[in-house]
């Protein structure tokens, strides 16, 4: 399903679909008959069009005029969840990567040989994967399906009424699709891998939660809104509206709201065949699943004791930092925890941020966001904060949600605008988007490298809002230390619980050393990270491997390193696992 970045959410089918550049760039280059190129670029345009046709709320939230695109005939359908095609997407996997490797890669352009090192590892890793898909958990009380639907629906852009009424034929395939998903669940359960009680009890929770709702629910308002819009600018009639409004409402009572009573029924139906209520190190196959995770999602293909050397280093770095600015200064903790107030608005805080940043990132122009808010009935659910990728033909809307129910300082308003907005998510994603490159590269976003960006940049912005906010640069430094050290407190215990099966009272024992006593927050703490593999790594793994490489091209370019052209290049090659990144940008330094 369409990706909401930076609050971080995940999407419901494999590929993430972004998109960009018009067929017509393929059609040119078709001339070039019988060349390797031509070969490879028919090959990934069959690809994408497969994928971008399997799923219409992709679909149309990834090319707003698909039409351009020579998509005009498409099945109506949110994907499937059915085990067995989940098996023929393996088969399918293998087959693709057969044909990839006919192709002579050293003969290929540039922009086709990223494809290509992009697909190579993105097809070893997932058919690493085996018979551990059944270890995937599509529901989650943050991430999952059930949580991210709601909102894509809401935002659901209506261009004609043809988008109205594929709209209504997605509310319609909703009992169908979460019936899909429970089938899927019902084998993990079967084959003893089902979630622990504590687990359902959120999600049922969550569903219940979104029933209560009736009437108020949010969805309608904001179909009434998007169909007042189109009447407003003679789109529609009244009378088209009213019969609209009124679908609308049949639709959520005959669907939407039974999908969620059924879905929350059938979790507890489940209930109590759950094996594990501990990590992935506890079921069979689970570490190597964990290892598929750091591939596929997070973009690491280190090994695990590298990379944990990596973050135990870190740490140590971090910490060691702290102690120096609490030696200079005894009163920068106290400091810290009274920070001046402001009453900046989260736009005004996105216009600085598009200026400050000018000296250190290529320009931009970004002229239409919009910061929106979570609904009240999904903030104890959702993420402190999200962006919405717009499609790749309009690059608008661009979409930030901000979770009132998160009570932050403005120094944290300030960075965490900057990971969804400037220069995070919203520029990072509009950035590459504008770049003349096939659209197969959006479906092969990943994570790592989106939320290891937005993480890098978030980091940097603790010195942008130092004269904005009218806080001294060492109190910002000790801020984003204490960021830092938390992610990667948070890495290391999710690498402990799914690669070495540290249970609960291992966590807690863990976080007291650090000061973090309460209980509550432990568990809390230990059973998000059980429901959401890796999640943190995406972040603040991603995040030191931006680090990485900004060190080594530091290195190699000495005195001539320009910390802009840096960021131009990585922006450039755009989105990929960084064994890929980090060979095709350092090339341009060696």
């Amino acid at each position: 399903m369409k990706k909401l970045l930076g609050g971080k959410l995940k999407y419901l089918i494999i590929f993430a679909v972004l998109g960009t550049a018009g067929l017509s760039i393929f059609l040119a280059k078709s001339c070039l008959s019988g060349s390797e190129n031509t070969r490879f670029e028919k090959y990934i345009d069959k690809i994408f069009y497969q994928e971008i046709s399997s799923n219409t709320l992709n679909l149309h939230y990834t090319l707003a005029y698909p039409e351009d695109y020579g998509i005009r005939d498409y099945q109506i359908s949110l994907g499937t969840f059915e085990p067995k095609a989940l098996e023929d997407d393996l088969i399918r996997t293998e087959k693709l990567n057969k044909e990839l490797e006919r192709f002579d890669s050293a003969r290929l352009s540039q922009e086709n040989r990223i494809i290509y090192d992009i697909l190579s590892l993105e097809f070893s890793s997932r058919l690493s994967l085996g018979q551990n898909y059944l270890l995937q958990e599509p529901l989650g009380p943050n991430l999952g399906i059930q949580a991210q639907l709601p909102v894509l629906l809401a935002e659901y852009a209506f261009r004609t009424s043809a988008d109205i009424k594929d709209y209504f034929s997605l509310l319609a395939s909703v009992p169908e699709y979460f019936e899909e998903i429970l089938d899927f669940e019902r084998k993990k359960s079967e084959e003893g891998l089902f979630m622990s009680d504590a687990s359902a009890d959120r999600i049922i929770l969550q569903c219940e939660s979104f029933l209560e709702t009736s009437k108020d629910n949010y969805l309608y308002g904001t179909f009434n809104e998007r169909i007042e819009e189109l009447l407003n600018a003679k789109r529609i009639s009244r009378h088209q509206a009213d019969s609209f409004i009124e679908m609308h409402d049949k639709l959520m009572d005959q669907y939407i709201f039974p999908a969620y009573r059924s879905l929350a029924e059938g979790l507890e139906n489940l209930k109590g065949s759950g094996k594990n209520a501990q990590g992935l190190a506890n079921w069979e196959g689970g570490k190597e699943y964990y290892e598929y995770l750091l591939k596929s999602n997070v973009g690491d293909y280190r090994s695990v004791n590298e990379i944990l050397e990596d973050l135990f280093r870190q740490f140590q770095a971090d910490y060691g930092r702290v102690q120096d600015l609490l030696a200079e200064n005894p009163q920068i903790i106290s400091q810290a925890s009274h920070l001046p107030d402001s009453d900046l608005s989260p736009e005004q805080m996105l216009e600085y941020l598009q200026h400050i940043i000018t000296d250190d990132f290529p320009d931009l122009s970004v002229k239409e966001y919009e910061v929106k808010y979570v609904p009240e009935s999904m903030e104890d659910f959702s993420s402190p904060a999200f962006y919405l990728t717009p499609p790749v033909d309009t690059l608008s809307p661009n979409t930030i949600y901000i979770n009132s129910s998160s009570q932050v300082s403005q120094a944290e308003l300030f960075t965490t605008l900057a990971h969804e907005g400037f220069p995070g998510h919203l520029y990072q994603t509009v950035y590459f988007s504008s770049q003349d490159h096939h659209p197969v590269r959006e479906l092969l976003s990943c994570s790592g490298y989106t939320e290891g960006w937005a993480t890098y940049v978030e980091s940097l912005a603790y010195g942008y809002a130092s004269p904005l906010l009218d806080i001294d640069a060492e109190t910002m430094e000790l801020l984003c230390l204490n960021r830092s050290i938390s992610l990667c407190l948070y890495s290391i215990l999710d690498m402990g619980i799914h690669c070495q099966g540290w249970n609960s009272d291992t966590v807690s024992d863990t976080l007291a050393s650090f000061g973090i006593t309460n209980q509550e927050t432990g568990r809390e703490i230990f059973q998000y990270i059980i429901e959401n593999p890796a999640n943190y790594l995406k972040y603040y793994l991603g995040y030191l491997n931006f680090i990485s490489l900004r060190n080594q091209v530091q290195s190699l370019e000495g005195n001539s390193f320009q910390l802009k052209d840096f960021h131009e290049n990585l922006l450039k090659i755009g989105p990929g696992p960084f064994p890929v990144v980090k060979k095709y940008l350092l090339a341009q330094y060696q």
